[in-house]
């Protein structure tokens, strides 16, 4: 496995092109695209006998067919006698699914490991994963990497003061209080409800003072930002003079970007784990690339060097 290649499906081609000019390398060529019965059809164009085959494809928007391009490349590689296939999902979707809540459902994120383990993906690179437990979902190497840093280094840039770092729920606390550590910040907790599966969440109480600060609210992902807009609107009313928010990936699924655009959140710091198209940028957007992470990962793990050493 002496040749490293990097692929790329269709869900974030430019974020491959930023992690090969990372590597130096040219992004592999291969031929990916659906006929017109909905039937996805995968090509490899160069040779990778024996390769060291990193496939980049974050499962966002279509998730379903970028889901099944994902497998299908991972079977074409297979088949044409890589080394080595590595999945580089940045974001892995159903994260949510990731255990019986309700009665009668299935556990997706699951369902979903063992599909990318059967097609023949030898290991799985991911960033910022809803549920740690989704990692142990897998009998193969998983390596979770976290764009906390890179967050993190630009709000140290901004040297904004009087800053307190606010989890937008009680389950992301731990990764909140990290968060608020890089940033030498104290921690909130927004508490909120979510009921039934219809994406609204209902914001309870704002656990911590936040009066006359700066607050930073941390999530993994904004989806329909109907939880940020909540959290705004309970810590302005907590006393907080300004509120900024910081996530890894951002979904913005309809109407994220309109209410983001309505609340008075000041700035909204994200990365580009998946695609932002034009249409969703807004001068209140800020979007870091996390290409030179990703890049320097799949380089430690084809010489077999350290990931974690990476964040000590």
């Amino acid at each position: 496995m002496d040749e490293l290649k990097v692929f790329s499906g269709n869900a974030h081609p430019a974020l491959a092109r930023g992690i090969c000019d990372y590597l130096g390398i040219p992004l592999g060529q291969a031929e990916v695209f659906e006929f017109s019965n909905e039937n996805i059809f995968v090509r490899i164009l160069e040779n990778v006998r024996s390769s060291d085959v990193f496939v980049l494809q974050p499962l966002s928007r279509p998730v379903n067919k970028s889901i099944m391009e994902l497998l299908i490349m991972i079977d074409a590689f297979k088949r044409a006698s890589a080394g080595r296939v590595t999945a580089v999902a940045p974001y892995y979707a159903y994260g949510r699914t990731d255990k019986k809540d309700q009665p009668r459902v299935p556990i997706t994120a699951r369902l979903l490991a063992d599909l990318l383990t059967v097609a023949g993906a030898s290991r799985i690179l991911t960033v910022d994963l809803h549920a740690a437990q989704i990692q142990g979902f897998f009998n193969i190497p998983v390596d979770e990497l976290t764009a906390m840093s890179i967050l993190a280094q630009h709000f140290r840039e901004k040297k904004l003061q009087d800053l307190v770092v606010v989890a937008t729920d009680v389950g992301i606390s731990k990764r909140a209080r990290d968060f608020a550590h890089l940033l030498k910040a104290p921690l909130a907790i927004i508490e909120k409800r979510r009921a039934g599966n219809d994406d609204r969440a209902e914001t309870l109480n704002v656990i911590g003072d936040v009066g006359g600060m700066r607050a930073l609210t941390f999530d993994d992902e904004i989806d329909t930002a109907g939880s940020l807009v909540g959290a705004v609107e309970a810590l302005r009313q907590a006393g907080a003079t300004e509120v900024y928010a910081a996530a890894t990936h951002p979904i913005f699924s309809s109407p994220a970007i309109q209410r983001i655009k309505k609340c008075p959140v000041k700035e909204v710091v994200v990365t580009d784990s998946v695609p932002v198209p034009e249409e969703k940028r807004t001068e209140k957007l800020t979007v870091l690339s996390i290409a030179p992470l990703l890049g320097e990962a799949i380089s430690r793990i084809h010489t077999g060097r350290s990931v974690g050493e990476m964040f000590q």
